[in-house]
Formats: C-alpha cells, sequence, structure tokens
C-alpha cells in the first residue's frame, strides 16, 4: 500500500512542477563568458506570456532581424561577432514591455603577439644555450589570470606544460633541441573561463640568441683597432661595432659599423676618421643568422691621439706702424694644437727676406709671438714638431713698407647684435683669393677668422667691450694692406646709472638736478630722461627732456606737501632709474623775506639820506658864518670887456685897538657907507653885474642897485679908493686899502654912504640870485 502511496505523489509532483515550468520566462544561458570577436544565441522563454519579444543590449535596442521564434514560447538572439565589453541583455513582451528575462555577457581576450627566445643563463654565460624565456601580450586580463606555456613537437603534437606564470612571462629550462622545429602556445585561464593563443612554430637556431662579446680596444695616433672573441665554430655571425664621441659624459651621434664573420673567423674591426684628442666609448653585439642580437658588450672607453692629417696649422700675423728707424712689429698668430691633447708639442718661428737666407727659426710659446722687421718684404714660417715629430706648418707673407700697390678693401661696416660683430666691405678692384678678419680688445687678446665673401661674424666676444678690427685681403700666397676700424663694441648697454644729484623745493615749484655714471666702456647713449614726480596721495606726473640736459624746475606744486621724485634715463639700448627721493615743499615763497628786507633797507636808507640831509641843511641854516673883513681886498674894477679879475690882496688888520661892530644879515639893512668888495670866487658873478655899465671906473654894489641910493663913489681909471668912516654913522671895521699903485684917479664921495655885509656862502647863493 505505501509504494503506491509514493508513486501517486511523485506523479502529482511531476504535474505540478511540469505546469509551473511551462509558465515560466527566462533568458538562457545566464551570466555567459564569451571570447572577443566570437558569435553567441541566447534564448528567451515566454511561457507566462505569449507574443513577440524585443530585446535591448545596455540601453540601445538590438535590431529585429537578429532575433527570431522557434515556436510561441522560444525566441532566439544571434550575436555575431560580439566586441562589446560588459554589458546586460534584456528581453521584453512586444506589447507591454515588460521585461521577461536577462542575462549579463562579458567578454575576454587571447594571449597574442607570443615570442620566445632561447638564451644563455647568465649575460657572460659560454656555451650552449640554457634558458627559453617567453612573452606574450594579452589584453584586458583580470588579474587572478593564470598562464600555462605549451610546447610540443611536430613528432609528438600532444601539448606539453613546460611554465607556468602569473606575469605576461615565463622562464623555463631550454628543452628545444637543435634544427627541430617546435609549437609553442601560452594558456589563459580563470575560474570562469580559459583561452589559449595562436601556436608559433619556432626554429630554435632563429630564436637563439647567444653570450655577449669580449671585446679589446687598442688606440694609435691615426686609427683605433677593436678586436672580439665571437667567432662561431660552424655558422655566420652577424655583427655591430658601435661607437659615439662623449663629450662631458654626453654621447654624440653614434655611429654603427656591420660586420659579417664567417665560421671561425676572429672579430676584428678598425676605425678611423675620429677626431684627435677625443673621447670615444665602443660597444660590440653579435648574433646568428635571423636570430636575435645578443647583449651589448662592456663599454670600452679610450682617447685618440693627434693625428698629423688633423692638425691645421693656420698662421697670420698683425703688422704695426713702421718706426722712427722704420722697424715694424709682428704678432704672429696661428690655430693651436687643442687642449685637450695631450703630448708634448713645440712651436718654432722663423722669418726670411727675399734677399736673405732663412734665419734659425725662434721656439714660441703660445701665440702670439712678436717679432720685429724692418722695411723689407718678409715671409714668416711656423712649424709644430710632437717629440721631434713634424706634424705641421704654414707660412704667412708680411709686405714690405713701400709696397703702395696691393689691394685693400675699402667701405667696411659694423654692427653688433646679441654680443656678435657682423663685418662688411667692399672688394679691391684687383682680384682676392679671401679675406682675413682679426680683432682684439685693447691689445690683450688677439682674434682671427678668415673669409671667403666679403662678410663676416665675429663670435665669442667680451659683453660690451670695444674692439679694434682689421680686414687684410689675400691674393696669390701674399696679403694686401689691411683697413683697420676702430673702437667696435660687441654690445651697447644700458645709458648707466641715474643719480638725483639735487633736490631744490619753493612753495610752488622745485628745481631738480641728476647726473648720469657710466659703469660700462660701451654705455648707450642717452635719448630723453623722464622725471617722474608725485605727492603721496596724489597722481603720478612726469615731464620728459632732452638727453642732454640735467636740470629741470618743477610746477604747479601744492605748498608744504611731501613728494618723491625720481629719474629715468632712456636710450635705444635700454633704460636705467634712479632712486625715489623724498622733499617737502616751503609754505610760503623763501625768497619773500629776502624781498622784504631789500626794500626795508632801501627804505632805511632813503629815510637815513633824508635825515641827514635835512640835519646838515639846519646846521648851515641856523650856523651860517659872519665873514671877517679882513680877509676881504679892494680892487680896481676891470676895464670893460675883461672878464678875470686879479687876485685880492687881504685886508690889513690895523695895529691900533680899535673896536669893530659886526652886522648880521637882517630882515632890514642899516644905512652904511657904500664898499665895493670882490672875493676871488665871486670875480666872475661880479663881472657880469658890472659890465652892464658904459663907466668902467664907476661900479654899483649889487645890493643897491634899483634902490634909491643916496650916496655913490665915483672913481677914475687908476687911481685908489679909501673908504672914510662917516663922521654921523658908527665906526666901520674896513681901513683905507689901497691897490697898490700910484694914485692915477680922484675919488669923490656922495653923501650917505650904504654899508655892505658878505657872508661865506655868498658866492654860492649869488649863483641862483
Amino acid at each position: 500500500m505505501r509504494p503506491f502511496v509514493a508513486l501517486v505523489l511523485l506523479a502529482a509532483l511531476s504535474s505540478v512542477c511540469a505546469d509551473r515550468q511551462a509558465n515560466s520566462c527566462s533568458v538562457v544561458p545566464r551570466d555567459q563568458y564569451l571570447e572577443y570577436g566570437r558569435d553567441t544565441e541566447v534564448v528567451c522563454r515566454t511561457s507566462c506570456l505569449p507574443g513577440p519579444v524585443s530585446w535591448t543590449l545596455g540601453d540601445s535596442p538590438v535590431a529585429q532581424s537578429l532575433s527570431r521564434s522557434v515556436n510561441s514560447t522560444h525566441a532566439v538572439l544571434t550575436l555575431r561577432n560580439f566586441t562589446r565589453g560588459d554589458a546586460a541583455l534584456e528581453c521584453r513582451n512586444w506589447h507591454t514591455g515588460l521585461v521577461l528575462g536577462g542575462t549579463y555577457i562579458r567578454t575576454y581576450h587571447r594571449p597574442t603577439n607570443l615570442s620566445c627566445v632561447i638564451h644563455p643563463g647568465s649575460p657572460d654565460e659560454r656555451g650552449v644555450a640554457q634558458l627559453l624565456s617567453c612573452r606574450w601580450e594579452h589584453r584586458d586580463a583580470p588579474p587572478s589570470t593564470n598562464y600555462t606555456l605549451l610546447y610540443a613537437r611536430r613528432s609528438k603534437p600532444e601539448d606539453e606544460a613546460v611554465c607556468r606564470s602569473r606575469a605576461t612571462r615565463c622562464t623555463c629550462p631550454n628543452r628545444l633541441r637543435v634544427s627541430v622545429d617546435a609549437w609553442l602556445a601560452v594558456r589563459a585561464a580563470t575560474e570562469h573561463w580559459e583561452a589559449v593563443s595562436d601556436r608559433v612554430v619556432f626554429k630554435p637556431h632563429e630564436i637563439t640568441r647567444i653570450s655577449r662579446p669580449s671585446v679589446n680596444v687598442t688606440a694609435s695616433p691615426d686609427r683605433v683597432d677593436v678586436t672580439w672573441n665571437q667567432s662561431m665554430p660552424s655558422v655566420t655571425c652577424h655583427c655591430q661595432v658601435r661607437y659615439a664621441k662623449t663629450v662631458n659624459g654626453e654621447v654624440l651621434e653614434p655611429q654603427v659599423l656591420n660586420k659579417t664573420l664567417e665560421p671561425r673567423q676572429a672579430g676584428v674591426q678598425t676605425l678611423e676618421d675620429l677626431d684627435s684628442c677625443s673621447n670615444y666609448s665602443v660597444r660590440v653585439r653579435c648574433a646568428l643568422d635571423r636570430a636575435p642580437w645578443s647583449d651589448w658588450s662592456r663599454e670600452h672607453t679610450l682617447e685618440t691621439g693627434l693625428s698629423k692629417r688633423h692638425v691645421r696649422l693656420r698662421l697670420w700675423r698683425t703688422i704695426s706702424d713702421p718706426g722712427a728707424n722704420g722697424s715694424r712689429k709682428v704678432r704672429a698668430l696661428w690655430t693651436e694644437v687643442p687642449p685637450s691633447c695631450r703630448g708634448s708639442f713645440t712651436y718654432a718661428l722663423g722669418k726670411a727676406s727675399y734677399a736673405d737666407a732663412d734665419p734659425t727659426p725662434v721656439p714660441c710659446g703660445r701665440p702670439p709671438c712678436v717679432l720685429d722687421v724692418d722695411r723689407r718684404a718678409h715671409t714668416l714660417n711656423l712649424g709644430v714638431w710632437e717629440n721631434q715629430r713634424l706634424l705641421a706648418e704654414d707660412s704667412v707673407y708680411v709686405p714690405a713698407s713701400a709696397e703702395t700697390d696691393l689691394p685693400q678693401v675699402t667701405d667696411v661696416r659694423t654692427s653688433s647684435l646679441n654680443g656678435a660683430i657682423l663685418v662688411t666691405w667692399s672688394a679691391p678692384a684687383q682680384p682676392v683669393s679671401g679675406y682675413v678678419v682679426d680683432w682684439t680688445h685693447r691689445g690683450h687678446r688677439f682674434d682671427w677668422t678668415e673669409s671667403g665673401t666679403t662678410s663676416a661674424a665675429l663670435s665669442g666676444l667680451l659683453d660690451k667691450k670695444p674692439y679694434d678690427i682689421t680686414v687684410t685681403p689675400l691674393f696669390d700666397n701674399k696679403t694686401g694692406h689691411g683697413t683697420q676700424v676702430l673702437q667696435i663694441c660687441s654690445r651697447v648697454g644700458g645709458p648707466g646709472n641715474v643719480t638725483v644729484t639735487s633736490v631744490d623745493p619753493n612753495d610752488r615749484t622745485a628745481s631738480v638736478g641728476w647726473s648720469t655714471t657710466s659703469q660700462e666702456e660701451c654705455s648707450g647713449d642717452v635719448m630723453a630722461y623722464v622725471v617722474h614726480y608725485g605727492a603721496e596721495k596724489g597722481p603720478a606726473l612726469n615731464v620728459t627732456v632732452d638727453g642732454t640736459r640735467r636740470s629741470i624746475g618743477l610746477k604747479e606744486l601744492e605748498p608744504d606737501t611731501q613728494y618723491s621724485v625720481h629719474v629715468e634715463a632712456w636710450a635705444l639700448t635700454g633704460s636705467t632709474t634712479s632712486s625715489r627721493r623724498l622733499f617737502r615743499t616751503k609754505r610760503y615763497d623763501s625768497r619773500l623775506p629776502l624781498a622784504l628786507g631789500v626794500c626795508g633797507s632801501i627804505v632805511i636808507a632813503l629815510v637815513f639820506c633824508v635825515g641827514l640831509f635835512c640835519a646838515v641843511q639846519w646846521k648851515k641854516f641856523s650856523e651860517k658864518p659872519v665873514p671877517n673883513p679882513g680877509l676881504s681886498s679892494l680892487q680896481l674894477w676891470s676895464p670893460a670887456g675883461q672878464k678875470e679879475v686879479g687876485s685880492l690882496q687881504p685886508f690889513i688888520t690895523p695895529s691900533e685897538s680899535l673896536v669893530d661892530h659886526i652886522y648880521t644879515e637882517g630882515p632890514q639893512r642899516a644905512p652904511t657907507s657904500p664898499v665895493i668888495v670882490t672875493a676871488t670866487s665871486c670875480n666872475n658873478n661880479l663881472a657880469r653885474k658890472t659890465d652892464d655899465y658904459a663907466d668902467p671906473a664907476v661900479a654899483v654894489a649889487p645890493d643897491l642897485q634899483g634902490e634909491g641910493s643916496r650916496e655913490r663913489v665915483f672913481c677914475s681909471s687908476g687911481e685908489s679908493t679909501a673908504l672914510l668912516p662917516s663922521g654921523s654913522g658908527p665906526l666901520s671895521p674896513y681901513r683905507s686899502q689901497s691897490s697898490g699903485e700910484a694914485p692915477t684917479s680922484q675919488c669923490t664921495r656922495a653923501p650917505a654912504p650904504v654899508t655892505v655885509y658878505i657872508t661865506l656862502d655868498m658866492c654860492d647863493q649869488g649863483q641862483s640870485r
């Protein structure tokens, strides 16, 4: 009974499961791994929702032509040459868009580019190669990939695992046999997939790399011999000799020479045309026919000797002007043996004129070598020896002083750029074979170069230094006369240092002075100066002046304000700027106190002068002196027309005691006796006043003219006149005076004489009266 029940339950369960499977939807295979570029098919079961389906790969729809329906519940999608990376594939109902199932497809690659080589265990190991090393490439391989190197022979095609690795290379002991072809492949495997590379057929002698050769190098002055021990007993061997010049450890343009060695032939290679006295490195490698190259041999370094064919001794000379006795100094210049050459080299210089035999050469050290020559033409001969071996010699012509018909260049022009000097000139009328350009800086260093054209570029010059340049033509193994250009700068520098030397501020102006000091021999000429100035909180101002100016006046400044000023010098080659200098303008004009002082001094001087003048006049007025009658004299009037009067004789003071009455001038005049008084200083005035009278013997006192005179004195010519005191008037201070001549005329006195008083300043005041 129990077995029957069990059978019934099993049948019922099977029926239920079949029903569920018939009504389920899915995509198979699920989560598959596909080799990159292969084809695959995917099946979609649509039992749960019958009808047509659509496919999407990632976010892109799949062409409907790639899908086909097998029956009402299965749809098959064919993907050809699948080259996408990881992608999700989904199956959907065509009508509802409901996802019926999906799968995730991952691609992988096979290993490619398998290469193998049979080589010794170490680079210097000799004998039969013992190791097999292979390399390959594997794209997008996961780190957990395991590799196996498969080896098979033609006689035994079964694969044999000879090497295992987790990297894309593998080395194992050599199991190949000479002249036996072999198949090699590499297998990559993970827990999900496995891929094998294409099989590669190798011939053992084509993948065998021999050991690197052992090299020996021998250097001589003219050649370098390279030998190595890499001869093969039965096969042809190909070798390469690589050599390169090294300068300061840097390899320059390596050269490779190929050498094929027949069986049992020793390796020898001769290197020629190497630069003398230079360092070279040499390496050698070899390979069997069609086999890979061996490793390069160890590097050998050597220094080449001095070869005679590389000694290019070129001789030149510079000639000074003839002295008083006609002698000239000749400086011999030549190209030396490179200083890198080791050895003992000797130079000897000799001179010969066309009338004398060659003298004994004079040993010389480094150029220049100075010789004295006369006015005649000479030939200088130079030779260089190394250990009694003549390496090279050369000669140069020195023209005679009288050879004026030799060629000479003209119109020499120079220009400097970036520290070099370009020299151009015009060729002479005579045909020439070339030119020599020599230059020197103050006669301390001489350089020269040859040119086949009418131009030359001089380089290697000292920066910002003047040079003297001479251009000389060459012809018929002789030389012409040189044309010299003096003081050409290799490069023109800046305009020199600018320094603000003085600042003289006022209230609204300031005078600024500066100076330029050149620190170099070749300084640029200043074209203009720019004076920058400005207040601390004001705008920046500037003014430009000519390069010949050294001062300027700044205007329209603010009083009592601090300013800064600096000067910038501009030249064609650059500019320099002075340091800033601060100054403060004054609050008031500095010239105001001076003007006030000058005006005050002038006013004080005027006041003082006016006061002094007034004081003097007052003193003269208040202290007017009274004349001494004893100092006056009486003299006859001169005849009419005569303006000069004889000298006056002073009065003779009477011996008897008399009381003289002195009367001062007053507004009223007391009646006194008339007196005719003349003074030497008043002669001219009196004469002019008395000339008006018709009678020259009669004179009237000036103070009495025009008045009602009560009494007059009449004297005839030649008579003396005596003043007698009046009986009724006061006592007169005058005494009787005589002209000193014999009485020739008589005088009569009229009644009521008038007295005249004369002061000492009468003459001065009388001029205006």
